[in-house]
């Protein structure tokens, strides 16, 4: 396929096209996949370039009004994206992580996969404006095919833990094929496909949708290069796939036929925006941890001559949802490092950021042993070490030690020095119409209006986070498991103390449904009204379950490609 930059092209210049998809990331990587060797011609168009660069990430700034507010949030949101987001900076996204490079949202991602579970999908009455249009079962064949497009394995593993309260639930992990030691990332693998009808055009910033005069259907899209070169695209339909931000962005900035925005007769673009927030909610120390690595580490599954990694966590069984009129949520374990981490160190004071390099020089000769391991580590992921014997290695440690080679992935192939475990809380969200994206007033440096975000956490949202912390200091000792310390704001009953992130898993601002006045998409995902125009990615969930998205953003797109097929290869 041809990979191109329109800074090459002259400006005005016109490219022709059958489908055009606006974003290179996971969904639109994949809807553009599934054309490859068919007769349509696909052209995708990435902001970005092959990697991250500062200036195209000044595009995705945006201003934030809602949450998170307080210094503590900007803390851990710093901690906890700033490691794996190369060019992202709270000031610049004080909500959400957006990578602008093709491979889009998976230049930062940790990989953890998991489908959204039915109750997700059904309407229930705890939970307001719930309910999507189409069922969990007639997705199957579409998330089996997006399991195997993410490199995951079928097989799940057998429940672990079961009460009436709470259930074992498994994340898998998305391997890259290209690099036994890290997550799959979309950008790198794509490139490396044979397809002559597929295009991808970097630096290609999609400033505007124009439609038909009727309003009824897609026309073309103008773009533009970070130096504002101008260009345009016609195509018999399109695809906006550029992120649970951008998609409304662009929807209510391209204004030309509709005053208020496409999509938005009924003021439903941009509302209804949700994450999975997310806070620390207890924690074991050293002395207990043990039968919680051993109950609810990583566990290797043997298919189809491989192994797959899964991590074990617990979610609310649909009965205590129900009872208690609970939103679905999920706890998880995490290692947690110790400030004399000798693998830390040496960063600080290769960095010269060492407030204590004196104690940091300590930690670095108390820890050689880690290092001589990290380093180890580092040679199975050189180049220089054949395909075959990586992949002998890296299943056999799966087999035999997946905790150990989940550290890897996590960690970056450097092990650490560790001083308990944490209990980490995920919780779905009761969709609000008042938290959404909107237009800022002020523009970016193509003129395009900035997103203007307002992210609600609601009571209920919380009340899940604490309920689930709650039920598991309960049930633990009942399973003969250590019980957990809880954090204070949940022991002390102070809910609204608690530190509560966003995920970075932006969803619902473009929302899917029967009726236009509830949604701006239709069960296929075209926008209400408007023939050809198409869009895909967590902006369509009607609802957020508490797993993590990408598996079932990816399914959708694969069943939006297969609808886009009838419609262009129809005789």
């Amino acid at each position: 396929m041809k990979v191109e930059n329109l800074s090459t092209f002259e400006a005005g210049s016109l490219f022709e096209t059958d489908l055009v998809i606006v974003g290179g990331g996971p969904a639109g990587l994949t809807i553009a996949r599934e054309f490859f060797g068919t007769p349509v011609r696909v052209l995708i168009l990435e902001s970005g370039l092959l990697d991250q660069t500062p200036d195209h990430a000044v595009l995705a700034e945006l201003e934030s009004v809602g949450e998170p507010r307080t210094e503590a949030q900007r803390d851990k949101r710093l901690a906890f994206h700033g490691a794996s987001a190369a060019t992202w900076s709270h000031e610049g996204q004080p909500y959400g992580v957006r990578c602008r490079a093709l491979g889009g949202s998976s230049h930062a991602w940790a990989g953890k996969s998991a489908p959204f579970d039915r109750i997700d999908f059904a309407e229930r009455s705890w939970i307001p404006n719930s309910g999507w249009p189409i069922e969990r079962d007639s997705l199957q064949p579409y998330l089996d095919r997006a399991t195997h497009i993410m490199n995951l394995g079928l097989k799940q593993p057998e429940p672990r833990f079961d009460s009436e309260r709470l259930q074992s639930f498994y994340w898998q992990f998305a391997r890259s094929r290209l690099d036994h030691l890290d997550i799959m990332r979309f950008g790198p693998e794509f490139v490396t496909f044979e397809a002559e009808n597929v295009r991808v055009l970097l630096n290609a910033t999609a400033t505007r949708i124009d439609l038909a005069e009727d309003g009824g259907s897609f026309s073309e899209i103008e773009i533009s290069t970070l130096d504002g070169v101008r260009s345009r695209v016609k195509a018999k339909a399109a695809v906006i796939a550029a992120s649970g931000i951008e998609n409304p962005r662009l929807l209510l900035a391209s204004n030309t036929v509709h005053a208020n925005g496409i999509g938005n007769t009924y003021d439903q673009v941009g509302r209804f925006l949700m994450d999975h927030p997310g806070a620390r909610v207890g924690r074991f120390s050293p002395e207990t941890m043990a039968p919680i690595v051993k109950k609810f580490g990583f566990y290797g599954v043997k298919s189809d001559g491989r192994m797959d990694m899964f991590m074990h966590g617990l979610a609310l069984t649909p009965a205590v949802q129900e009872q208690e009129e609970l939103p679905n949520s999920a706890i998880y374990f995490m290692m947690e490092r110790s400030p004399d981490d000798p693998w830390d160190a040496l960063k600080r004071l290769l960095r010269r950021k060492s407030d204590k390099p004196f104690q940091d020089l300590l930690s670095l000769t108390s820890g050689g042993g880690l290092l001589v391991k990290g380093a180890g580590m580092k040679v199975l992921a050189s180049d220089a070490t054949p395909k075959a014997l990586k992949d002998l290695i890296v299943n056999t440690a799966i087999r035999y030690n997946p905790n150990f080679v989940a550290e890897e992935f996590q960690n970056g192939g450097v092990p650490h020095k560790l001083t308990g475990i944490s209990i980490d809380a995920i919780t779905e969200q009761r969709p609000n119409p008042d938290s959404r994206v909107m237009l800022s007033g002020t523009t970016d440096r193509l003129g395009v209006p900035k997103a203007k975000v307002d992210w609600r956490i609601g009571d209920h949202d919380r009340r899940g986070l604490v309920r689930i912390a709650q039920l598991a200091q309960e049930i633990f000792p009942q399973a003969g498991l250590p019980r957990p310390e809880l954090e204070p704001w949940i022991t002390e009953n102070r809910a609204d103390d608690s530190v509560i992130i966003d995920m970075a898993h932006t969803l619902g601002a473009t929302r899917m449904s029967d009726d236009p006045r509830s949604g701006v998409v239709d069960k296929n995902c075209q926008v209400h009204g408007v023939h050809g125009l198409y869009i895909a990615g967590g902006s369509t969930f009607p609802t957020s379950g508490h797993a993590n998205p990408t598996l079932m953003i990816l399914s959708l797109a694969i069943r939006l490609a297969d609808t886009i097929k009838l419609q262009l290869l129809r005789p």
